[in-house]
């Protein structure tokens, strides 16, 4: 009987698994793994903080297309606690992550270990996880290790994909056992295929999209993710469909395509949002309808369902039907279902579907909008125009650069105005908008794409969360190149304040009344990173063409006007918010104004 330690054929299991890179953070429960890591092909890359750690799985994970689960290491405790944002963010956005974290000794189980959260529960450190895993196990006997890692892998990647936890009691690592029980699930790779669309409704669908009169696509994340993007592009184009999209799904058509609209909700434009309120059919695929991209589910804001027959494809059943009436629902893949309904729309159209003057129309809002903003995006003032920044980066930046967004002006003004050319290359925190992801998330695309050009557009709120991650960046030259969009304030929530209670308290950066913000380019060379501090609104540009070329981790600090995003879009927050002695109806009551079709008879 062969036997060998846990934590040695667990490696031996990841690497299997095509595991190549681990992202954490030491701590004395993982050093027994980490022993094993050592001589490796798995390359372990450290980081200052747990959370970093999980951003940085999670970019990994979307720079390989959501292909692949990015590998977190944790300690347990304080460990486990300081990555629970990065899971939970990586959650809502649907990427898949295996969590690998230790746990106190098994047999110190109730006793009230060093560092084990368990004011109320003994040795359920895990349970934490619970609200936003798709399963959390712990492992309380070695020779159940191989199975918890088995099914981990693969839910992570089936269904909806996700994150999932793996809690290892410490002494498990060091444990000896028979390499048999590893042996049976090292090589368990079997074919799961994902659910497709059957015939009839992919006919029924694509009879209502070709016959409609203004039928719209809406793309989410889940097109990207499921490598959708050409049957998408190609179902547009046979049947002259406009689309929009979600914050999630930019990139999943071209943003110079002509039947490309643009995003819709809170930060959509005017023409993207009436367009589609104007539907009669849509068809949303790959998207969970979220707050944010429907204008807070206000109905004439952004969606007009009912009239509109809406079509909502997804491979999570919890989603059909929870936001708003449904004429078809379908549970499937996103690439399986435009697949087949692309086929049943060349069959039923063979000639496809010509709506004249469609593409003129999108073109012509785009021109207009982007008129609208070409002063800004040409000012030579300085702190700089937001757009002016936008624009000077997509110039510099190739087609297939990857921007990774923090939140704020960096998201939601890329989102509305800088134009994405392949799918996957924007990255931004959706369902969790966690202030510091772009940092960090940064880190794992570029180490997913070496030979890509990686920009992160942060603010100074974000990159002020947490600067460690130019540690990890210069020890194992990651090179991204950091792009501070510096306002001296928590620019969108300053914004808001100001706007419904004329003041901006709490949310502005000063010392002594004036605005402060630390040397963030001091600060990159501090870490042994070039840092650069933009003085006008003309060096910037050839300063990030110089960062792009050097090829080697770059902070560029650049001051910018704190201006709002301009949008037509509606937040709900804006009916919220009231002033002392201020009336002022909420639309959010009675319960009829925003779901209308719940309660007809």
């Amino acid at each position: 009987m062969k036997k060998d330690l846990v934590a040695f054929q667990l490696v031996k299991f990841l690497e299997a698994r095509g595991v190549e890179k681990i992202f954490g953070l030491c701590g004395h429960t993982v050093i027994g793994f980490l022993d094993a890591l050592k001589e490796s092909s798995i390359k372990f890359i450290s980081v200052r903080h747990e959370q970093i750690a999980a951003h940085a799985a999670d970019g990994y994970s979307r720079g390989k297309g959501c292909q692949v689960p990015g590998v977190l290491m944790t300690h347990l405790g304080p460990g486990l606690a300081n990555a629970t944002t990065g899971v939970a963010e990586a959650s809502l956005n649907a990427v898949p992550m295996v969590v690998i974290a230790g746990d106190v000794p098994s047999c110190y189980f109730g006793r009230h270990p060093h560092q084990e959260v368990n004011l109320h529960a003994d040795a359920s450190q895990y349970e934490i996880y619970r609200p936003f895993v798709k399963r959390a196990w712990r492992v309380d006997r070695a020779e159940l290790m191989p199975e918890i890692m088995d099914k981990a892998f693969r839910l992570a990647m089936t269904g909806r994909p996700g994150p999932v936890l793996v809690s290892v009691p410490m002494d498990i690592f060091s444990m000896e056992l028979d390499v048999r029980f590893f042996d049976a699930r090292i090589d368990n790779f079997p074919l799961l295929p994902k659910p497709g669309l059957d015939t009839k409704t992919a006919k029924d669908i694509a009879a209502m999209l070709g016959k409609a009169k203004n039928p719209i696509l809406y793309p989410g994340g889940g097109v990207i993710s499921s490598g959708a993007s050409a049957a998408l592009k190609a179902l547009a184009e046979h049947l002259e469909i406009p689309v929009l999209y979600t914050l999630m799904g930019k990139g999943a058509i071209p943003d110079d395509h002509p039947l490309a609209v643009g995003m819709t909700g809170f930060w959509g434009t005017e023409f993207n949002n009436s367009t589609a309120m104007k539907a009669d059919v849509m068809m949303a695929v790959g998207t969970r309808m979220s707050e944010a991209d429907c204008s807070s589910w206000y109905r004439g804001e952004t969606f007009d369902i009912p009239p509109t027959k809406f079509i909502h494809i997804d491979i999570n059943p919890e989603e059909i039907g929870r936001n708003y009436k449904t004429e078809i629902g379908a549970v499937c893949d996103a690439k399986h279902a435009l697949e087949a309904i692309l086929a049943a729309a060349r069959e039923l159209f063979p000639e496809g579907v010509k709506r004249p003057g469609k593409v003129k129309e999108i073109a012509d809002a785009k021109a207009a909008y982007f008129a609208s903003i070409a002063d800004a995006q040409k000012s030579d003032q300085f702190p700089m125009r937001p757009e002016r920044i936008l624009a000077d980066l997509r110039e510099a930046l190739p087609r297939d650069g990857f921007v990774v967004a923090d939140v704020g002006w960096n998201k939601n003004g890329v989102g509305q105005q800088f134009p994405i050319y392949e799918p996957g290359t924007f990255v931004a925190p959706g369902g969790l908008a966690t202030m510091g992801y772009g940092p960090s998330a940064a880190l794992g695309v570029k180490v997913a794409c070496p030979d890509r050009k990686v920009v992160a557009l942060i603010g100074d709120g974000g990159m002020g969360a947490n600067v460690s991650p130019l540690a990890t960046a210069a020890a194992d030259n990651i090179a991204v190149v950091w792009v501070v969009m510096n306002n001296c304030a928590f620019g969108t929530i300053a914004g808001l304040e100001n706007q419904h209670y004329e003041h901006q308290f709490g949310t502005l950066f000063e010392r002594d009344g004036e605005p402060y913000t630390p040397d963030f380019a001091a600060i990159a060379e501090a870490y042994g990173i070039k840092g650069y501090t933009v003085k006008s609104a003309g060096e910037f540009k050839p300063v990030l063409e110089e960062a792009l070329a050097l090829n080697k981790p770059c902070l560029i600090d650049v001051r910018m006007e704190n201006a709002p995003v301009v949008t037509e879009g509606c937040w709900n927050i804006n009916d919220i918010f009231r002033k002392r002695g201020e009336e002022k109806p909420w639309r959010i009551w009675p319960w009829e104004e925003i779901e209308p079709w719940r309660m007809e008879k």
